[in-house]
Order: structure tokens, then sequence, then C-alpha cells
């Protein structure tokens, strides 16, 4: 693996369940600019798999539907909801579903 630019970051997206089906993969890694936002990245994901949209996407495409979230480093104890933070350089995001029921 060849270094990274200091300006720029790669992590791993996790696809699980029905994002996993969308994708067509259980995951990628991308290199993304450093500071990049969770918010940033949930953008380019609905660029890069529009089926995601509506589905486990919002429709502005800014956010992930509220039964969807991001874990972070399989940290169920730290899973990403501000959009507007930001992932480490080597940082797995893994999208998953949250199932509710009532």
């Amino acid at each position: 693996m060849s270094a990274l630019p200091s300006d720029s970051i790669r992590i791993t997206i996790e696809f699980t369940n029905l994002a996993k089906y969308i994708a067509g993969k259980p995951a990628i890694e991308v290199k993304f600019p450093r500071g990049v936002t969770f918010g940033q990245i949930i953008e380019w994901l609905a660029e890069q798999y529009p089926d995601m949209v509506g589905i486990i996407i919002q429709e502005d495409r800014k956010a992930l539907l509220n039964s969807n979230l991001f874990i972070i480093n399989g940290e169920m104890a730290q899973p990403a909801f501000q959009m507007d933070d930001s992932p480490q350089d080597g940082d797995r995001l893994t999208l998953v579903a949250v199932a509710t029921g009532g």
C-alpha cells in the first residue's frame, strides 16, 4: 500500500444487509481529503450508489435515514451521529440498519 499525502485519509466502508446488496460488495476502501465529514461521505455514497437514496440515505443526500448509522471501527458504543464530525485515517465505517420493533 502506498503512502498517502498528508492531506488525504483512507477509510474502509463496510456494507451490511440491504446496503451490501445495493453496493454489490461487502466493503470498499476509499481515499478522501483530510477533514471530510460523515455528511460528505454520505453525499459521496449517494453519488456512487443512487439506489441507496430514500432507502438508506435521506432524500437530501446529507444524512442517513433514522434507522441507519455508521459504526466506527466495530465499536457499537461509538456510532457516528454528528454528520459534521470527521473520521480518522484508517477508520472502518460499518453501515448498519438498526433493528427496531414495537
